[in-house]
């Protein structure tokens, strides 16, 4: 958990450093959103193999492999920060991309196998509350960081981030690997909801209202794709003089409102019973919020905004990766590196129509667009997961009572993706 909170600590200081780096070799929007789109590509191609790749091989090699190569990556970029040329950040820009989603896929995987199908939601809980610590960390030292050190320190930083939690798996040697007969599987023979859903089974044997949530998360990730792409614009336009200390600003917010999320569903009696419709409803949300911080509010608003959007993210992030981790091991990784695909496909088409669109509309235009199109999926969600009786699911199935939370596939550092 502390490998992994270091870990996320780098990847969310160079969220705004890549960002602003990739904005000052290009000079374009569109530019930063090719770059984006490019990085996403990839990680959708790796989301495609990582099933394959995982059902052959130990999940725990494919994670240091991931975090080797990514260190590489990072410091050959502080080494050229002074003169980097285009392709040569486009090179980064795949592996960051391929190794970010096997190493969430394996990780989000193996979880089950770490601790046991019982104490996944606590483990999980335990992820994601350092992961948002990380994510404060990192995005309030990124305006210091890159004002003392440059882009070379802050990709110096991230690279060093990465071997620690390539030799903290080195060293622990954690279970990530199952028997493919876990609990999971079990509880769903025993489950009425997972009876039922043989019934209506959707692409790759899954149940529908299963690939309705892995649909609407890509939605969701194409939605994603505009405030990204947008927020280092209004950053600069907005805060010339000092455009990363404007998205530490927001960022840390919206980290702030993905803890608050966590303990607000950890104490709530509810937790284990919520399902497609909450994570409908917190989609909505989450969209929404983030339309409203582009409506150009103060500096207070804007932070209560994205504050709100974090919390939506956090909630919904919980509920759909808790799902998720009850599938049987062997169809885990299948399922998340299905869902890592729709994520990055998502955000990858979504950043090239985003920078495109930016170039001839405001911000607050193309956000609403797009954000508007997340409500409309969620919306029918939640008309379709209406009609499904609401039982909660045995402990087995879910986890502890009162803790659901998970962690964000295939596009964690892309918060609000």
């Amino acid at each position: 958990m502390c490998a992994h909170a270091v870990s996320g600590y780098g990847n969310y200081l160079n969220l705004i450093a890549l960002s602003l780096f990739s904005y000052e070799v290009t000079g374009t929007a569109y530019g930063v959103g090719m770059l984006l789109a490019l990085r996403l590509f990839a990680g959708s191609l790796a989301g495609l193999a990582a099933g394959a790749l995982l059902a052959r091989t130990s999940r725990r090699l494919v994670m240091i492999g991931a975090d080797a190569a990514q260190a590489v990556v990072m410091v050959v970029l502080a080494l050229c920060a002074s003169s980097t040329p285009t392709w040569l950040l486009g090179c980064a820009a795949v592996v960051l991309g391929a190794g970010n989603v096997l190493f969430t896929v394996g990780l989000r995987s193996a979880v089950p196998a770490m601790v046991g199908q019982e104490s996944r939601t606590q483990a999980n809980g335990l992820l994601v509350t350092a992961r948002s610590i990380a994510t404060v960390l990192g995005f309030a030292s990124a305006a210091p960081v890159i004002a003392a050190g440059g882009f070379a320190t802050a990709f110096a930083l991230n690279a060093a981030s990465f071997v620690v939690s390539a030799v903290a798996l080195l060293v622990l040697r954690p279970r990530t690997d199952g028997d493919h007969m876990d609990d999971g599987h079990e509880s769903a023979e025993h489950d009425p909801d997972a009876r039922g859903a043989r019934r209506w089974r959707g692409f790759a044997g899954l149940p529908a209202l299963l690939l309705g949530m892995v649909l609407l998360r890509g939605v969701d990730a194409l939605a994603s794709s505009s405030h990204n792409v947008a927020l280092p614009l209004v950053a600069h336009s907005t805060a010339p003089s000092e455009p990363a200390l404007f998205m530490t600003r927001f960022w840390v917010a919206w980290a702030l409102g993905t803890i608050t999320a966590h303990f607000v569903l950890r104490r709530s009696r509810h937790g284990s019973t919520w399902g497609e419709r909450a994570f409908a409803v917190g989609t909505f949300a989450m969209s929404l919020s983030f339309v409203a911080a582009f409506t150009g509010p103060a500096a207070p608003a804007l932070m209560l905004a994205a504050a709100a959007a974090g919390f939506a993210d956090g909630w919904t992030e919980i509920i759909y990766t808790s799902r998720l981790q009850a599938a049987p091991d062997r169809q885990r990784s299948r399922l998340f590196g299905l869902s890592a695909t729709a994520e990055t496909a998502g955000f990858a088409v979504g950043a090239v129509l985003a920078a495109a669109a930016l170039e001839a509309l405001p911000a607050l235009t193309v956000v609403g667009a797009f954000h508007g199109a997340a409500m409309c999926g969620a919306l029918v969600l939640l008309l379709f997961a209406g009609g499904r009786p609401f039982r909660a699911r045995p402990p087995s199935a879910s986890g502890e009572e009162g803790d659901t939370h998970g962690t964000r596939t295939g596009t964690g550092a892309l918060p609000g993706a």
